[in-house]
């Protein structure tokens, strides 16, 4: 605990003394700027994501609400397909979510291997390509849950089922 205290005040200088430096803190910047904008790039991503996860959200209540009023009129065709692509979109969001985690954490860790001695080249690489995977995978059900959208349900395929 003493060593603690003797020497934390001189760490806390020498902290300050390295973060000072204002081309340090520029040379930062710039190296944080390619991952700053692939969070805005996941960012406008996660929100068609989630304007298409609120319209099957939304959907598939109005269904459950037209299903209880007229028990009559199945509709449980579409709402097997709006279910399932609810579950692929959540996924998307869930994996688009931990990219955008993951690179501010790449961006913090940028900064932080500024003010220390130790190298973290390798964690900072390995967050990088773990911030790729987690974004190929959210991309990779964002582009199923279309394909399914695109699709159609399978009730809208039989001729006896063209109400619209």
């Amino acid at each position: 605990m003493d060593y603690l205290l003797v020497h934390a005040p001189q760490a806390a200088l020498d902290l300050l003394e390295q973060t000072a430096s204002t081309p340090r803190v520029l040379q930062m910047l710039q190296f944080s700027l390619a991952p700053a904008f692939l969070l805005v790039g996941i960012g406008s991503i996660m929100n068609v994501m989630m304007a298409r996860l609120t319209w099957v959200a939304n959907r598939i209540e109005r269904l459950e609400a037209r299903y209880e009023d007229k028990p009559e009129e199945p509709c449980s065709d579409e709402l097997s397909w709006l279910e399932r692509r609810r579950g692929i979109s959540q996924r998307a969001m869930m994996f688009s979510t931990a990219a955008a985690g993951l690179i501010s954490v790449l961006i913090a860790a940028l900064f932080v291997s500024a003010s220390i001695t130790f190298q973290i080249g390798t964690l900072i690489a390995i967050l990088w390509v773990a911030t790729m995977a987690l974004l190929i995978t959210g991309l990779s059900f964002f582009f199923r849950e279309t394909w399914i959208a695109a699709r159609g349900p399978a009730s809208r395929a039989s001729p006896h089922h063209r109400k619209s």
